[in-house]
């Protein structure tokens, strides 16, 4: 079924009438364990107001009380009952707009910062994940469908940057970013090709539709597609440091392999163009309150991420519930989660945007969320 997303947002909204829980009493300062629930949270259109500061910007070590603001709320500039799973956000700083992805639904939506007006931006649009901009403000788009990594000219054709390694078909590119120098690093982990409901099913039934999953760089002057690591389950968002001297990967193979880890690993860059020293960097498990007031570890999925100016990792999350999903922060130097930004819908992805770039935008399942935090994004989307 195709979005509508031009809906106007009250109407979207209007059968969102849950009550919001009641703030969970525990104390901030226990370092490493959740604290409040945004499960039932009313963001509808009468919904009451929240009091400062929100209670689902969790500070969990006081390393993030410089980033989370005392009066802002989290806010959700778009929802549609229509969209089926939001994914890719990435913002223009010259159009002023967000660009994401509805996957099942094969189309981009757009969402401009003057009035919050959303439209369709592209349909179809090749089953896109991941979408990002380059240095010359051109859209790259990371798609399940076609499997393969496109980019849209000024003059509003298409160039495909890559669809093949070694000969090969890629099993279906799921997220990127763009160096200074051109390249743009992608990674393969292949959901796109293991279902029809977010691409084109593969006629196997491998974890490994058409080769190993990997991570690849495209070398913007020539187009050649180089495998950079594959010692990685099923590698999704990704992102670079502020300096681009180490690649922060999220790993999802859980997803389809009993002995993945639950992480986000980081390599060194040698030379702009290779990746030595793999190695974990965060782990996703979690000390929280379960049901019963118990304390209990559990661990989702990161998914997309990004780095603001300071190097901290700012991490999508999901797959465990209330409490957890949402927004991680690891700070740069352990990998120490320091802050939760807690939502009601399981979060897939992030970027940072608006004028300053001071803005976090966040997909979630049928939703987009934004709050505005103490920090700028590192990179240009």
């Amino acid at each position: 079924m195709t979005a509508q997303p031009d809906r106007k947002l009250s109407e979207n909204l209007s059968n969102t009438t849950v009550p919001r829980r009641s703030f969970l009493a525990m104390t901030a300062g226990a370092v490493g364990l959740a604290a409040s629930s945004a499960w039932g949270r009313d963001y509808g259109p009468h919904a009451q107001p929240v009091r400062y500061p929100d209670p689902d910007i969790v500070t969990l070590d006081p390393q993030f009380k410089k980033y989370a603001l005392g009066n802002t709320p989290i806010q959700r500039i778009y929802h549609s009952d229509q969209m089926m799973w939001a994914e890719g956000p990435a913002w223009n700083g010259v159009g002023r707009y967000l660009l994401w992805s509805d996957i099942p639904n094969n189309i981009q939506l757009r969402w401009l910062e003057e009035d919050g007006h959303v439209s369709v931006f592209r349909n179809p649009a090749g089953n896109s994940n991941g979408n990002t901009f380059d240095f010359q403000g051109r859209q790259i788009s990371f798609e399940h469908g076609n499997r393969r990594v496109v980019r849209y000219e000024n003059d509003g054709s298409i160039t495909v940057l890559a669809d093949k390694h070694d000969g090969k078909s890629l099993n279906a590119p799921n997220d990127g970013a763009v160096h200074p120098n051109g390249d743009i690093w992608f990674t393969d982990p292949g959901y796109g090709s293991l279902m029809n409901y977010e691409g084109v099913k593969a006629p196997n039934d491998s974890k490994q539709p058409y080769q190993k999953e990997a991570i690849y760089r495209i070398d913007g002057k020539t187009l050649k597609v180089e495998k950079v690591a594959d010692e990685i389950f099923k590698p999704n968002g990704l992102c670079f440091s502020p300096d681009y001297k180490k690649l922060y990967v999220a790993d999802t193979g859980a997803s389809h392999y009993d002995d993945a880890p639950k992480n986000i690993k980081v390599w060194d860059i040698v030379d702009d163009k290779r990746l030595v020293n793999g190695r974990e960097f965060a782990s996703m498990k979690l000390k929280m309150q379960d049901e019963s007031g118990a304390i209990v570890e559990k661990a989702g999925f990161a998914d997309g991420i990004r780095c603001d100016v300071d190097g901290n990792v700012w991490a999508s999350a999901g797959w465990v519930g209330d409490g957890y999903d949402g927004v991680h922060v690891f700070e740069p130097k352990e990998g120490k989660r320091i802050g939760q930004i807690k939502l009601p819908e399981i979060c897939s992805n992030v970027c940072f945007g608006g004028t300053k770039r001071n803005r976090l935008f966040m997909t979630a399942s049928t939703s987009v969320y934004a709050v505005y935090v103490e920090t700028k994004g590192a990179h240009i989307t």
